[in-house]
């Protein structure tokens, strides 16, 4: 077994870390709104029917920021329907996910939410089914001190303070045909739609940022051309650029799942770059990012191919019209126990493979949104909540990747990923010397004596426990290091209600001599070395 080694030196930057990096998506999928989040017959249940042990574990997370109210769902929602009295909203059919919304978790719900827990929200306004003014109100409603109609609406109805909300999402996944208003046919009406709009809600409210959609994934047709067209349209009034993606690997397929970090970097890179034609084709000072606020990771069987259908693959995966399938009502005190399949620790290297790829993209992505992140965090069924392996690992993003993303130089033994077929519309190409190594870098430095160096490590490897090398000869003074390691022997390993995962513990001194720290990870495992200044202890 060959050492592996990381390199790090302070001249070699990519960018501010923003706080937002590690948030969380929140869309009324199934019980996470309607159970996890609300349960008015749950023990622990406030006045607004909130469940108090997910607030409380998740506001001692420090959780920055969370995406809501969706999400498809958001397409066909009206705002308007989900405020004031319950016994006076109205209820919804959801044709995205096939479910009733009763709207007893309204607009104003989601947001006192978002205070109780402690983070901000991301508000995702409706340009489906919805209209120019219904956003315009909503930013009014939202935000306004008072004397409109809208503002003293809301202070009517129980909040007296502006919510002061200050990212909003200008629709959801609007190039996809799944999508009710779906613009796939016409970017630059899309585009010009998210001019219009942005500039008006933010001649309402001038502090605001908004953000525009990109293609759903980069598998669509039309990537990513359609994001160009919308774009040359709204470049000069948004100031982000959502992009979507879900990596699925085969059951088993360990090295692919973990290996999918390379093609978010390719789908970053590539609308980095378009939005760096743009700027110079719009002669523009501006310099608008990216909001990945939608990504997961999970394994899942393949779906079986249907060749020589060309482009009507897609349509064909998503145009359902099924006479037999009925509409969900969920009621939230009837929780169904979920079990999902995989141990903790692929779940969380599933997880952490994205966010380091976005760590390694900070100077672009300025905001992450991890959907499953909430459960990541706040682990739950009917009755409690508990602390998975993946809640550790995310505080520790949250703890730890705070002030400049540095420049990572790995050597190390690497593997093949050979290209693969999920479904007629999710294919990957091949992916050659991928390092079993897998990192990125936070450096938060501190005046004077204080000061963080903060080396993320992934081994990716599913046998081999690799000699580690850490060069930060360039960091002068910061002489003490801590390895937080989180691995299991048995992989299938799960937490569950009244059994929390272990906390990670930091291990026993690492060697650090002449700037370069020797160590040794253990195979599917994740790392945190934490470099401090002072004397050598």
């Amino acid at each position: 077994m060959s050492k592996a080694r990381i390199t790090i030196h302070p001249k070699f930057k990519i960018g501010d870390i923003s706080p937002r990096l590690f948030s969380a998506f929140l869309e009324p999928i199934g019980t996470m709104v309607n159970g996890f989040m609300y349960n008015p017959k749950h023990p622990t249940a406030d006045s607004q029917g909130f469940r108090q042990d997910v607030i409380k574990k998740l506001s001692q997370t420090g959780l920055p920021a969370v995406r809501m109210p969706g999400g498809n769902f958001v397409s066909a929602w009206q705002w308007k329907d989900s405020i004031g009295p319950k016994k006076n909203r109205r209820a919804h059919l959801d044709p995205a996910w096939y479910q009733y919304i009763p709207n007893d978790v309204g607009h104003d719900e989601y947001l006192q939410w978002a205070e109780k827990v402690g983070t901000s929200p991301i508000y995702t306004v409706n340009l489906g089914t919805g209209t120019l003014q219904d956003a315009m109100d909503c930013v009014e409603y939202t935000n306004h001190e008072g004397g409109t109609y809208w503002s003293d609406l809301r202070r009517q109805y129980g909040h007296a303070a502006p919510y002061k909300v200050k990212t909003w999402c200008l629709g959801n996944e609007m190039d996809g045909h799944w999508q009710l208003g779906s613009w796939e046919k016409d970017p630059v009406g899309y585009g010009n739609l998210c001019h219009e709009a942005s500039k008006a809600m933010k001649w309402i409210d001038a502090s605001i940022e908004t953000v525009a959609c990109a293609s759903s994934a980069s598998f669509m047709d039309h990537y990513p051309e359609w994001e160009a067209k919308v774009m040359d349209q709204c470049y000069d009034t948004v100031d982000y650029l959502a992009l979507h993606h879900y990596h699925i690997a085969k059951p088993g397929d360990t090295l692919a799942l973990l290996g999918g970090s390379h093609y978010y970097e390719d789908f970053i890179n590539t609308e980095a770059a378009m939005l760096d034609y743009i700027q110079a084709k719009h002669r523009s000072p501006r310099k608008v990012n990216i909001s990945f606020d939608e990504y997961g990771a999970f394994e899942r069987p393949f779906s079986p191919l249907n060749p020589g259908y060309g482009p009507y693959n897609m349509a064909r995966s998503h145009y359902k019209f099924d006479p037999e399938r009925k509409y969900i009502r969920h009621d939230p005190d009837k929780m169904p126990e979920r079990e999902f399949p995989g141990g903790d620790m692929i779940k969380l290297l599933g997880m952490t493979s994205i966010q380091l790829a976005l760590l390694r993209h900070a100077d672009r992505v300025k905001i992450g949104c991890m959907t499953g992140g909430l459960g990541a965090l706040c682990a739950n069924n009917h009755d409690t909540v508990w602390n998975s392996a993946s809640h550790y690992a995310f505080m520790q993003l949250i703890q730890f990747a705070r002030g400049i993303s540095m420049q990572v130089q790995v050597d190390s033994e690497t593997f093949d990923m050979p290209g693969y077929a999920i479904d007629d519309t999710s294919q990957y190409t091949g992916k050659n010397n991928v390092p079993y190594i897998d990192t990125a870098c936070a450096w938060d430095d501190g005046k004077g004596s204080k000061g963080t160096l903060t080396i993320f490590v992934i081994n990716r490897n599913p046998t081999e426990k690799y000699p580690l090398e850490l060069d930060i000869r360039g960091f002068e003074g910061y002489n003490n290091c801590k390895h937080y390691e989180m691995f299991s022997e048995d992989f299938e390993a799960k937490s569950g209600a009244g059994k929390d995962w272990a906390e990670p513990k930091a291990k026993s001194k690492v060697k650090l001599e002449n700037g370069i720290a020797s160590t040794k990870v253990q195979p599917l495992s994740w790392n945190v070395f934490v470099f401090t200044k002072g004397a050598e202890k």
